[in-house]
């Protein structure tokens, strides 16, 4: 079967009360930006619905691929539309679209009953009746459309399970009629946009990606700073985070990248500043920058991708004494208490896996002492980065003013 329909639906946008109308807003414009590309498509809402009505033709596989990444949708249903009210109108259009859905599906389930008497397909029928001046209420409307399809189909081994079906057969009557079987699982989470925005600590690895995803999926617009290292880390080590920004803008829209040379910084603590302590530092100075452009950009928080225990500077000792470098921007770590297979596992579902473990260093993995500090204290860190003082400044400076803007979508 073709379908141009599709019935949007969502999940927690519906406990939102009288601010519910707002969540939808932003879905739906979300909706018309990412299927403009694929032709003309009429976005709705009604009462607790949306639905996406195709008004040329459209790649079907991609509009779908499209829409389940959308976050804020639950599920996509592709539904058969019929303009009558009738009921003999209705019970004919569900004949049909268990003709063209189920006659494959009864096909090869057929081969495997041991017995004439045995289901070789389990349904129920669910009718919704929004339209309450419909004269059939919902349960009697139910069991009469069920009494049609099993008319036709009983013999092909199609039987009624109201308890534990294996399939549902819905029916939602509005001003026309719904029909649907297929819930194609969207991204969840909340529309892009209703939670304002934060700025991710981006680099080459698994872990910042999908940090950067899940807070975006609580409907926060996302920008993003990458720290690069030229010549140390080569052109390809960007492309690559680009790349990464890319995919997780699929699903968060788009990110603006903020691409900040840090080599002459992190030069300069490497000459002044005790080894072992290298990645603090520079991670303390890393976060300032982001707390710099997130008060700029009027982002409400950064976010990052660190995990307790995960390397040296991601112990509770380091991670105290680099949250102590950022004063007025609060910190959010998402993966903070995932170990690494189930970060590896979630990069894996939202296709960053493969970008990710592309052999190409960025500068935080340049720059690491053979010994580094796992204990570290504030005192101590201070008393080094004093070290810097009148060094750093300048190059701080430029690095900062001299970022590369990229916009990724």
């Amino acid at each position: 079967m073709e379908y141009n329909t599709f019935l949007i639906k969502y999940a927690e946008i519906g406990t939102k009360g009288k601010n519910r109308y707002k969540f939808e807003d932003h879905l739906c414009k979300r909706m018309r930006q990412r299927l403009k590309a694929l032709g003309n498509f009429e976005v709705r809402r009604e009462y607790g619905r949306i639905f996406v009505v195709a008004k040329s033709d459209f790649d079907y596989d991609e509009a779908i691929n499209r829409l389940t990444r959308i976050f804020g949708i639950s599920g996509v249903c592709p539904v058969m539309e019929i303009d009558s009210l009738e009921y003999e109108d209705i019970s004919a259009g569900v004949v049909k679209y268990v003709d063209e859905e189920f006659s494959d599906i009864l096909k090869t389930a057929a081969k495997f009953r041991r017995s004439e008497d045995e289901a070789a397909v389990t349904f129920k029928m669910n009718v919704r009746r929004h339209n309450k001046e419909y004269p059939i209420n919902s349960m009697e409307m139910a069991a009469r459309l069920g009494g049609d399809v099993l008319a036709k189909y009983e013999d092909a081994g199609m039987k009624v399970d109201v308890h534990k079906p294996e399939y549902v057969i819905n029916v939602e009557i509005r001003n026309v009629v719904y029909i649907y079987s297929k819930i194609i699982p969207g991204a969840c989470g909340l529309p892009v946009g209703t939670n304002g925005k934060a700025i991710s600590l981006l680099s080459g690895g698994i872990d910042s990606p999908v940090a950067t995803y899940m807070i975006a999926k609580r409907g926060v617009e996302m920008e993003a700073v990458y720290f690069n290292a030229p010549p140390y880390t080569s052109e390809r080590a960007k492309d690559k985070v680009k790349e990464l920004g890319t995919i997780v803008s699929q699903y968060a829209g788009p990110i603006k990248l903020h691409i900040v040379n840090f080599t002459d910084c992190q030069l300069a603590i490497y000459k002044n500043c005790p080894h072992d302590e290298l990645t603090i530092i520079m991670k303390r100075i890393m976060f300032r920058m982001a707390e710099d452009i997130a008060k700029r950009d009027d982002c409400q928080c950064i976010v990052t991708g660190e995990s307790i225990g995960q390397v040296s500077s991601q112990t509770t000792f380091s991670l105290k004494v680099i949250n102590d470098a950022v004063k007025e921007v609060p910190v959010y770590r998402p993966l903070i208490g995932m170990d690494k297979q189930e970060i590896i596992e979630m990069s894996q579902k939202i296709g960053t896996y493969e970008t990710s473990i592309l052999p190409y260093e960025d500068c935080c993995t340049i720059f690491v002492a053979k010994h580094p500090v796992t204990k570290p204290t504030l005192e101590q860190i201070i008393e080094s980065e004093k070290k810097l003082e009148g060094i750093i400044e300048p190059l701080y400076e430029e690095a900062l003013n001299g970022a590369e803007i990229v916009y990724l979508k």
